[in-house]
């Protein structure tokens, strides 16, 4: 006792979770508060000081400044900053300008993403700031939740949002969604016993969550948990805990751009050291030319191009309704291994549905999904009419009548205002025809005796006609016991068979379905009211009603393109486990029979947990901490994980997945936290982000394959120079011109190239696998040697020939321009979408190689001809005759093209 009082003098202790093993009367005294006075208003503003408001504080921030200076601590900026002072050295102060704003960009880029965490905070903030009614000093008020106390007096009622962590001790029929917290589908019935200290999360019936909707019914308690220290608090803490992971693409940039920068330096101390050691060279011109060597190798334009990537893949994305607020994370998804989806309202619709119904003795199935008017009733795959089948007609019936609840359209779309049960069960009743603004006119309300979960079922009293009737709904077990007749295939009152009953309802619940029961009762003329004696003896069975909510046609596709595509799809679930299990049957998880449960992988050794993650599909009744642990357990295998989900309970597996994909009609604390969002709530739009992050990543390798042959071209050029003692073939100018303007103009066609018909029929890439793999090496060593043998051999045959090194310079540098030309043509699509068209195939075609073209040989005219430009960049007018010979010199790279897509088939 006395250890729980000290729990309030040290609030982190609050999170022992025990007050559900409480009674009410040990809450009440332990709090120091009054079940029915509350606390004292001046014990109130007490404990508002000694413990805060009840609202969210996240942990101390970085500040900005060194967030954004931390954004240049990696190797592909170092490269940038060496080139932007190099190029600044030679006093090009607008290149330098135009390195160093690249640069600049990336940092910020990576200081904006790291603010999503701070703003899932505050989204969580949101979440729980509401308003409370609360009994202080025996007066009732409506107070901002962020004054309330641990200890406070708390009264509920239907639509109230719970506004902190509550230990229930009195509940009237008191119904709470808790979906976004715990996963569980259905509104939980609350109760005020004590339970067992094992209880999980979604089963704790005797406490109320901040954050969670009052849907049904009243209840009072006490405040035991506030701010950080709730059940949403402790999600917000997991959040800020969870390891900010780097992306597969930022992994392989990263060992890239190290490896690239140990080359550039490499490289340039080996110019400085051949041309120190030979006699007669310059100490200037040596230093001159490991410098040029250094700017060559470098391809500046490399990280604008990944990002122009992986924007346009973004603009693609959000085509396909799924908007990614994180450029990395286009390119995350096409490495994806595992997809651990949510189930409720991911993977399914969140919407309840009757899919059978069993009367008179008759199996019918329902069709449709949701809350939507469209679907029919079937007896052995034929459609029905109610007037042939009465019994039918009267269990529909009890479920349309005895009901509290109603569906309503917005935006198109139907929304029960109420249980969802009986939204379903509206839903099955009007799919067979039935009005119920007409049915409640012609047979009126008189009375109703409430949904009591002790009796476990509701009643409603009925004017039919002369008569008057008592229809029922609740719990098989609750009502069969008070059955001895039922209404049979003939609509007429016959002796029940019990066992058949009863074994129907447990096939049907085997399936995963929640089972309601009905009956009827007629009662005498005169009766004005309902008391549970009069559901004793004397009800007419007629029927059960079978629902679930259903999966998405769409995600059944989704999740076969998929597997189709080498990715696992896993559910991870708060709902039960033969729900879950059903509901990964029918959209194709295989055929597991059964799932592991959160209690189990509590009990779990790390080792039975990566093997229980590796040979399960099924997690159910799972809380935050160990979705979050599942995630983990999956990456520490290798996997790149996306999660999907939609409440608040997953917003730290969405945090920590290498890609946490929210949907759109989540809560905002997962939008938050999730790296991209589904507008459309389909899970099917996941498998079209896949096939986009795959074509993403292509087209990345295809601009990495064409980039680096450029720089290392210029870098061979110049090394031949300094080895052979001649003067630089290219000057650092004329380099920085090639990579930033020449590079850029073709290398960013390939951003925009289309998907291939193949992206989602291969395997996911290993996430292992480097940025340069070996046979893009080859590729980009051979085309290398190309160029620079073509570009020094220009170079050295135009000193001789004309003496004149302006004209020798222009020359080289347009050979390797025009190498490049030809060298898009053959690893773009252009062309062969060009001649698929043209016999008869519907392709489709991006012309933006084309403009590329168009325009770099614009640019090189004036790089050439100009006289400005010949002043800026050391250049000379050239002849027809040299043009001529320029393009012939870059035909030769088509066919080295060819030789290596046998080896490495970039395109």
């Amino acid at each position: 006792m006395c250890s729980a009082l000290i729990c309030w003098r040290k609030p982190r202790i609050l999170l022992n979770h025990s007050w559900h093993t409480l009674s009410g009367s040990e809450v009440a005294q332990l709090l120091e508060s009054d079940t029915e006075l509350g606390l004292p208003f001046n014990e109130a503003t007490n404990r508002q000081r000694r413990y805060g408001s009840n609202e969210l504080v996240s942990r101390e921030k970085t500040s900005s400044w060194r967030r954004f200076l931390q954004q240049f601590q990696q190797p592909v900026q170092y490269i940038l900053l060496v080139a932007g002072t190099v190029t600044a050295l030679f006093k090009e102060v607008v290149d330098a300008g135009v390195i160093f704003a690249v640069a600049v960009g990336n940092a910020l880029i990576g200081f904006i993403q790291e603010a999503r965490a701070e703003n899932a905070i505050a989204a969580l903030a949101e979440v729980v700031t509401t308003e409370a009614t609360v009994i202080r000093d025996d007066e009732k008020a409506r107070i901002s939740s962020r004054e309330l106390v641990p200890g406070d007096l708390i009264v509920l009622a239907t639509g109230d949002r719970v506004p902190a962590d509550i230990r229930l001790t009195e509940a009237f029929d008191l119904q709470i969604d808790e979906s976004g917290l715990t996963g569980e589908s259905l509104p939980v019935d609350k109760t005020t016993e004590p339970l067992a200290p094992e209880t999980l999360l979604p089963e704790r019936t005797n406490m109320a969550y901040s954050g969670s909707l009052v849907t049904a019914g009243q209840g009072r308690g006490f405040v035991v948990a506030i701010g950080n220290q709730t059940e949403t608090g402790r999600v917000a803490q997991l959040m800020q805990e969870s390891t900010n992971l780097m992306t597969p693409l930022a992994r392989r940039i990263q060992r890239f751009s190290r490896t690239l920068l140990y080359f550039v330096l490499g490289m340039a101390a080996l110019a400085f050291a051949v041309g120190a050691v030979r006699s007669g060279y310059a100490w200037v011109e040596t230093f001159k030319s490991a410098v040029a060597l250094a700017v060559s190798a470098v391809p500046e334009g490399l990280p604008a191009i990944v990002t122009i990537t992986l924007a346009i893949g973004v603009s693609r994305m959000a085509k396909r309704h799924a908007i990614v607020r994180k450029l990395p994370a286009v390119e995350t998804l096409g490495s994806t291994t595992v997809i651990c989806s949510d189930k409720t309202g991911t993977l399914t619709k969140n919407q309840m549905t009757v899919q059978e119904v069993y009367a008179g003795g008759r199996h019918y199935t329902v069709s449709g999904t949701g809350y939507d008017f469209e679907g029919a009733i079937s007896l052995n795959d034929q459609m029905i009419e109610l007037n042939t089948s009465p019994a039918l007609r009267d269990c529909l019936l009890a479920g349309l009548l005895c009901n509290d609840s109603h569906l309503q359209q917005e935006d198109g779309q139907w929304e029960v205002v109420g249980d969802p049960t009986e939204g379903a069960l509206l839903g099955a009743a009007h799919k067979a025809g039935l009005d119920r603004e007409v049915l409640e006119e012609e047979i009126p309300r008189l009375d109703v005796l409430p949904f009591d979960s002790k009796l476990q079922y509701m009643a409603t009293l009925h004017q039919d006609q002369s008569n008057r009737v008592i229809y029922a709904k609740g719990s098989v077990e609750a009502l069969l016991t008070h059955c001895q007749f039922w209404v049979n295939g003939q609509g007429e009152k016959a002796p029940m068979d019990l066992d058949a009953v009863r074994q129907q309802a447990d096939d049907t619940a085997g399936k995963g379905l929640r089972v309601l029961a009905f009956a009827k009762k007629p009662v005498a003329p005169d009766q004005e009211t309902i008391e549970p004696d009069d559901l004793n003896q004397g009800l007419i069975f007629l029927g059960l009603q079978g629902m679930i909510d259903p999966p998405r046609p769409e995600a059944i596709e989704a999740v076969r393109a998929c597997k189709m595509a080498g990715i696992q799809v896993k559910m991870i679930t708060g709902d039960h486990p033969i729900t879950a299990v059903a509901i990964a049957r029918t959209i194709g998880l295989g055929q597991t029979a059964t799932a592991f449960t959160g209690q189990e992988l509590a009990q779990m050794e790390p080792q039975e947990l990566a093997n229980a993650v590796e040979n399960t599909d099924v997690f159910a009744r799972v809380a935050p901490e160990q979705k979050l642990r599942l995630v983990e357990a999956l990456q520490a295998k290798g996997e790149i994980v996306a999660m999907t989900g939609d409440g608040v309970n997953d917003a730290p597996a969405l945090s920590q997945a290498d890609i946490g994909v929210a949907m759109g009609m989540g809560t905002e604390v997962a939008k938050e936290a999730a790296d991209m969002v589904l507008t459309d709530n389909n899970f099917a739009s996941i498998a079209a982000a896949v096939e986009e992050g795959r074509t993403a990543y292509r087209n990345i390798r295809r601009a990495i394959g064409f980039i680096l042959p450029i720089s290392g071209g210029e870098s061979l050029t110049i090394l031949m120079g300094t080895l052979v003692s001649t003067v630089l073939p290219i000057l650092p100018v004329q380099v920085l011109w090639v990579n930033m303007v020449s590079a850029i103009a073709l290398s960013l066609p390939l951003a925009f190239e289309p998907k291939s018909e193949r992206a989602m029929q291969q395997p996911p890439r290993n996430p292992n696998e480097p940025l340069l793999s070996g046979r893009l090496g080859l590729r980009i060593l051979v085309i290398s040697v190309w160029n620079a043998i073509a570009t020094f051999g220009t170079f050295e045959w135009m000193m001789r020939t004309t003496g004149d090194v302006d004209v020798a310079r222009t020359v080289a540098i347009n050979v390797l321009v025009s190498s490049e030309i030809f060298y898009l043509l053959s690893i773009c699509r252009l062309i062969p979408s060009l001649v698929a068209n043209l016999w008869g195939q519907q392709k489709t075609i991006s012309y933006a190689p084309a403009i590329g073209i168009g325009t770099l040989v614009i640019l090189q005219v004036l790089f050439s001809q100009w006289s400005l430009m010949n002043e800026l960049f050391d250049t000379a007018p050239l002849s027809p005759a040299q043009g001529l010979f320029i393009l012939a010199l870059g035909l030769p790279v088509i066919l080295w093209a060819l030789i290596l897509q046998q080896f490495d088939p970039i395109n």
